[in-house]
């Protein structure tokens, strides 16, 4: 059995493929083009989570060679025979080689003794990023660009690295995208909080019937909630479940705060389960205080309407947040946040975009 070569993370694997490998190869096949070249889009390293283990699919030395569009129809093909004949058949000890297997789209290196079917994806930046996000931000970006766009998309488009930007498209883009402009960001901020507030009493009322698979159903949901939250009070963009902790434990406090949440989702009964979640809301509402949005709201737990159950009532958060927003146009927007937040919301949207009003569902 072969060893296999030690593990490189995957974005220094790609940087350095580009630089000592492919970068040469497209200087012979088209001599003065302008062109970039980036490791971005879906795959772990991209985001920096990356292991040994990532290296049995969709890995290994790969990257995004851009072109402008007139360029992809003139030397595509030209650049891609080249790199096929050309490129090493293993670098750093990885194979270059990458061949499809049974499952559609997915692909594993491979050793050959032919051309390299390698791994560098030619095409232009406008064509790649409406690919991956339904716009192109080279063209300007818009408020529903940015609440449409899934939040791991948007991290797997601003995260990664870009080697070379010959063509300037690929640095304008991602600073648009880097981040929610501060309106927006508080916008998405309240959303957050709203979809706290719409759970929170739901643990405690499926405890007293009874229903201890609800509870922690529900708890466990107001964890994950919390965890998006943190992210987004860090200005980060939360990523899809898969690495959603990983990306969470990289946020400051998250150390102190995790064992808490850690202890929500182990608790057997109510009791211990409310007061971890007490003190995973008042945790996450000092952290709002702290950023200094809006002027300081009570962090402590109280009494759920006359109900036994300890909240936070959110969206006192909420209602702070969206107070500070000054950009009418934001200011119309319904409170349903970006797409990852509305998608399993309780609140149900009762008139146009344009208004504000939400109908809650019955809390009996």
């Amino acid at each position: 059995m072969t060893t296999p070569p030690p593990f490189v993370p995957g974005l220094e694997l790609s940087r350095r493929f580009f630089h000592e490998a492919v970068r040469p190869l497209v200087a012979e096949a088209a001599p003065g083009i302008a062109y970039s070249a980036a490791r971005l889009g879906s795959g772990s390293e991209v985001l920096g989570f990356d292991t040994a283990r990532s290296r049995d699919h969709e890995w290994g030395p790969r990257l995004e060679l851009f072109l402008r569009p007139a360029d992809v129809a003139r030397y595509a093909t030209a650049i891609s025979e080249r790199l096929a004949a050309g490129l090493p058949k293993t670098f750093l000890g990885h194979p270059t080689h990458l061949v499809p297997t049974d499952e559609a789209g997915i692909r594993v290196m491979a050793a050959t003794d032919g051309p390299v079917r390698h791994a560098v994806d030619i095409t232009d930046p406008g064509t790649w990023f409406t690919g991956r996000l339904g716009f192109d931000p080279c063209r300007g970006v818009t408020l529903r660009d940015r609440l449409s766009a899934p939040a791991q998309r948007l991290a797997e488009v601003t995260s990664g690295d870009v080697f070379h930007d010959g063509l300037g498209a690929l640095t304008t883009a991602r600073a648009r995208l880097d981040w929610y402009p501060h309106d927006l960001w508080l916008h998405v901020l309240a959303c957050q909080w709203r979809r706290l507030s719409q759970e929170e009493a739901f643990v405690g009322r499926c405890g007293e019937v009874g229903d201890k698979l609800g509870a922690a159903v529900v708890a466990a949901r107001l964890v994950r909630d919390l965890m998006r939250l943190s992210l987004l009070m860090d200005r980060r963009y939360p990523p899809y479940a898969k690495w959603l902790g990983s990306a969470f434990a990289r946020v400051p406090g998250a150390a102190g705060l995790a064992p808490v949440l850690r202890a929500v989702l182990a608790a057997t009964d109510p009791d211990t389960r409310e007061q971890h979640l007490a003190t995973a809301y008042e945790t996450v509402a000092a952290e709002h205080n702290r950023l200094g949005l809006t002027d300081p709201v009570d962090p402590a737990t109280r009494p759920y309407h006359g109900r036994p159950f300890r909240v936070l009532r959110a969206e006192r958060f909420a209602d702070a947040l969206t107070a500070r927003i000054t950009d009418p146009a934001v200011r119309a927007l319904p409170p349903a946040g970006a797409v990852d937040q509305f998608v399993d919301s309780t609140e149900v949207l009762t008139r146009p975009a344009a208004a504000r009003a939400v109908t809650r569902p019955c809390t009996g």
